[in-house]
């Protein structure tokens, strides 16, 4: 082959190379359009405030964008993503440090589409995945809360810790495009307003799958909605294992009437269980503030999913222990630490301490929840405005790794639960990995 041949073959390959650079630069960093675009917003409107302070309730804003210490929307949370810990930012309508200077149509781009002015990718531990099925009436009535409804804070947003050159945010754009869809949410036909008005509230605002839907290997959740199976299936997160939210009766809602699992979600506790782990923040700064209707309407929604027997295995069924079972190790520490609380039966004492016969943490193969509720203990549950009397306090300074494994594998392997047994390895993981559960709960007032 002459030089002057392969010379422009290289230098066609080059050219090709630059193009496809700036296409991927282009398409990495693009503002996607906005129905407001054109639009002026009456932020100022008293109703509007009101109707977008019910929506920040229903999507939980504060859990991930305040901390305990700190004003409502501030930022400053931890994040812990397998490249690196990221920091929820400032979203007070401050002008510097928080979104003061955002336009409705910008304040749509980040919520619906995760970019922000300029282009800035957001990583999708912003759940826009789920708000981008937000109806346009409801982003209005957001951006009207928070630029009418909270108080500005300058605190400053922290970097995040995710080293060059994973920290790059244009191939999230590739990944938005692999991995979400940006219609809003429209009703389904054939199904009624109350059930299509439970799927907006779980698919959208909530954010259900965020934590209740298993992850692919690009950590995108499998399924979006119903029409996936693993929808709400449940999912490992952080230490803790959401459980499916599908019918499946030992690992999901199977056994939970709609009116068990509203009450549920309303006052935080049912006969099966009371809210633990991050659900606790999730009860205590957004669902208990829902209408009945909506929660009636998410927990009729929540009942239509089918469950997956083939998953699930038989369905639980309450064995009583014989006494010899209480002569291990773990049997005697059941009796010696927890008994007195959840009983000798599992069974617990009404709503107040939670049953251990046939709960989800004792029924999953994962037992991750299980070991770390035992090592951290539990938040305290605020309802109403009131904290619980009664909390699961923690047995990390009490008991060892090994100590911890043997209760675990009791309670996971008596009265009729499938869960098996764990390893001591396994509770040195999450030891080191997880800190005791502050008996200070994250409740803020937004306004």
């Amino acid at each position: 082959m002459s030089r002057r041949p392969f010379a422009g073959y290289v230098g066609a390959l080059a050219l090709a190379g630059v193009a496809a650079a700036c296409l991927m630069a282009w398409y990495g960093t693009r503002q996607p359009g906005s129905t407001f675009d054109s639009a002026v917003s009456n932020a100022t409107d008293e109703a509007l405030v009101r109707q977008g302070e019910y929506v920040a309730r229903a999507s939980d804003c504060v859990a991930c964008h305040s901390l305990p210490d700190g004003p409502a929307f501030a930022g400053g949370l931890k994040m812990a993503t397998p490249l690196g810990a990221i920091y929820a930012t400032n979203i007070t309508p401050d002008d510097n440090a928080g979104i003061g200077k955002y336009s409705l149509a910008d304040f749509d781009r980040a919520v619906r589409h995760g970019v922000a002015p300029g282009g800035r990718r957001l990583y999708p531990a912003m759940p826009y995945p789920s708000y981008a099925k937000l109806r346009d009436e409801d982003v209005r009535a957001l951006y009207a809360f928070f630029m009418s409804g909270v108080r500005p804070s300058e605190r400053a947003n922290t970097a995040s810790e995710i080293p060059w050159p994973l920290n790059m945010r244009w191939p999230i754009a590739l990944w938005n495009a692999l991995f979400t869809d940006s219609s809003p949410f429209t009703d389904q036909a054939g199904k009624d307003a109350q059930w299509n008005r439970g799927a907006y509230l779980v698919q959208g605002a909530g954010h259900c799958g965020s934590c209740h839907t298993p992850r692919g290997l690009a950590f995108n959740e499998k399924a979006l909605s119903e029409s996936g199976t693993p929808f709400l299936a449940g999912a490992l997160l952080d230490g803790w294992y959401a459980p499916s939210l599908r019918n499946d009766p030992n690992t999901g809602l199977g056994r939970w009437s709609e009116e068990e699992v509203a009450r549920f979600l309303k006052t935080g506790r049912n006969q099966h269980a009371v809210v633990y782990g991050s659900m606790t923040e999730a009860f205590n700064n957004s669902t208990q503030f829902l209408t009945d209707a909506d929660l009636g309407a998410i927990a009729l929604y929540l009942k239509s999913l089918p469950g997956d027997p083939v998953r699930d295995g038989p369905a639980w069924q309450y064995q009583s222990a014989e006494a010899a079972a209480f002569s291990s190790p773990g049997g005697h520490l059941y009796l010696t630490r927890c008994a007195s609380c959840h009983g000798a039966d599992g069974k617990g004492q009404n709503e107040w301490m939670p049953p251990l016969a046939g709960a989800t943490s004792a029924m999953t193969p994962i037992a991750d929840s299980a070991i770390n509720i035992s090592l951290n203990g539990a938040l305290r549950v605020v309802s109403a405005g009131v904290p619980d009397a009664y909390r699961m306090p923690a047995f990390r300074e009490q008991l060892s790794d090994q100590e911890i494994a043997a209760v675990v594998s009791f309670v996971r392997t008596t009265w009729g639960n499938q869960g098996g047994k764990v390893d001591p390895n396994a509770v040195a993981r999450l030891r080191e990995h997880t800190d005791p559960a502050s008996p200070t709960p994250i409740v803020l007032h937004m306004r």
